[in-house]
C-alpha cells in the first residue's frame, strides 16, 4: 500500500486577473497557505518521496512554497490538469508517499473516486489517502487544522 496525498493550491488572484489563466499567481494568503500545508506534512511526518504540481503558476507556487519546509524538489507535471483516478493511481506508483497539487473539482473527484467519500477540497486542504488494493481517506485537513499542526 502507497500513501498519497494531495494539496489544492492555495488562494489565487482573481479570475480574468491575467490573459491566460494557467498564469494566475497566488497571493499573500495562498502563499502562506502553501507553507503551512509543508510545515504540517513535517510535524505529521508526512513528507513525500515524490511532488508532482500542475504546471499552472499557482499549483507550482504552492508545490515549492510546501516543499520548502522538508528541501525537496517539485516535478510538473501536464497531466495534472484535469487529474483523474486512473492518473493518480499512475501517479501514486512513483514512490511510497506522492503529493499531487492540483485543482478542483478533479482532487475532490479523485478522492470520490478511490474511497466513496464526498469531499471539497478548500484552497490549501491536503487530503491523505491509502492506495493499494482499494482506497482509503485517512484525514482531509483544511488550511485552519493543517496551521494548528503545523
Amino acid at each position: 500500500m502507497s500513501e498519497l496525498l494531495l494539496l489544492r493550491h492555495g488562494t489565487a488572484e482573481d479570475h480574468g486577473s491575467r490573459d491566460h489563466d494557467g498564469a494566475r499567481k497566488l497571493v499573500a494568503r495562498g502563499e502562506e497557505e502553501a507553507r503551512i500545508a509543508g510545515r504540517a506534512l513535517v510535524a505529521l511526518d508526512r513528507i513525500p518521496d515524490v511532488v508532482i504540481a500542475s504546471p499552472k503558476v499557482r499549483a507550482r507556487q504552492t508545490a515549492e512554497l510546501a516543499v520548502a519546509a522538508w528541501g525537496g524538489a517539485v516535478v510538473e507535471h501536464a497531466a495534472v490538469v484535469g487529474l483523474d483516478v486512473d492518473e493518480a493511481l499512475g501517479l501514486a506508483t512513483l514512490g511510497p508517499r506522492v503529493l499531487i497539487v492540483g485543482h478542483e473539482p478533479d482532487l475532490s473527484q479523485v478522492v470520490h473516486d478511490l474511497t466513496g467519500a464526498r469531499t471539497k477540497m478548500r484552497k490549501g486542504a491536503v487530503a491523505m489517502l491509502r492506495v493499494g488494493g482499494g482506497g482509503r481517506l485517512d484525514a482531509l485537513l483544511g488550511p485552519r487544522e493543517l496551521a494548528e499542526i503545523g
